[in-house]
């Protein structure tokens, strides 16, 4: 997933931009998400110290404070390397900068004309989705599923485990920070992925690289995050023998 990030001081101007965003993510229905909408640089600098996403940071210049779009696009690089980070400003003259500060910006936007400003907006997210993917493609393995027309790609590492829904022929996907339900049968899942994962019980599919301890005598699996899942007795044996093979 890619978070969503907005620094914008003018709140007429940073309400327009914030739908314009939202209206490109929602058309283009991607795995998108907004994290912060401030017009305070501290406060969104704060947040992208503490997520582990890679963010699209869309950054007005002059923001009112001591600090500028070209300093906070600086100090988010050393949180986010792998960041996009877009300026949207009213000032031409200072598109050199960015050059100078070494920002690798995705794209320097002005607002004098709206329409082209949000034509703009729109292939950045876009541009900014299709490198996302490609890196990850390249660097990490992921599952796909679709959910409501959605197509989600889940790095192996985020996930904890999957889990058969009370809702009929549906699945419930753990992820260390959110849960999505889609169609699907836990036995046709368990053939598609590779040996990390272990079907612990009849309801329950468990990623072994994140497990952070058994409870044979209750019968329960604790995740990294604090989140359990059931473990049946037959199983036991051979996930004690999957574990000290990891």
């Amino acid at each position: 997933m890619i978070k969503l990030y907005l620094c914008e001081d003018d709140v007429q101007q940073r309400n327009h931009l914030k739908k314009v965003i939202e209206n490109a993510v929602l058309i283009e229905n991607l795995d998108m998400e907004f994290a912060c909408v401030t017009d305070d640089p501290y406060a969104l600098l704060d947040k992208a110290a503490s997520e582990d996403n890679v963010g699209l940071y869309f950054l007005d210049i002059d923001l009112k404070t001591d600090m500028t779009g070209l300093t906070l696009a600086k100090e988010i690089r050393k949180y986010d390397p792998r960041g996009f980070i877009v300026f949207v400003t009213t000032h031409s003259e200072m598109s050199y900068m960015t050059f100078m500060y070494k920002l690798e910006a995705l794209d320097f936007i002005l607002k004098d004309d709206r329409e082209e400003m949000s034509r703009r907006v729109h292939e950045c997210i876009l541009k900014a989705n299709e490198r996302f993917s490609l890196a990850n493609n390249k660097t990490k393995e992921g599952y796909s599923i679709t959910v409501a027309d959605k197509i989600y790609t889940i790095d192996y590492d985020e996930i904890l485990f999957f889990e058969t829904s009370a809702n009929a022929h549906k699945v419930i996907l753990h992820c260390k920070t959110r849960q999505l339900e889609f169609p699907g049968k836990i036995k046709e899942i368990e053939r598609e992925l590779d040996n990390r994962f272990y079907r612990c019980h009849r309801s329950f599919l468990v990623n072994t690289e994140n497990i952070e301890e058994v409870e044979t005598s209750n019968s329960v699996i604790r995740m990294v995050n604090g989140d359990e899942c059931l473990l049946s007795f037959r199983q036991i044996r051979g996930l004690k023998e999957k574990l000290k093979l990891r």
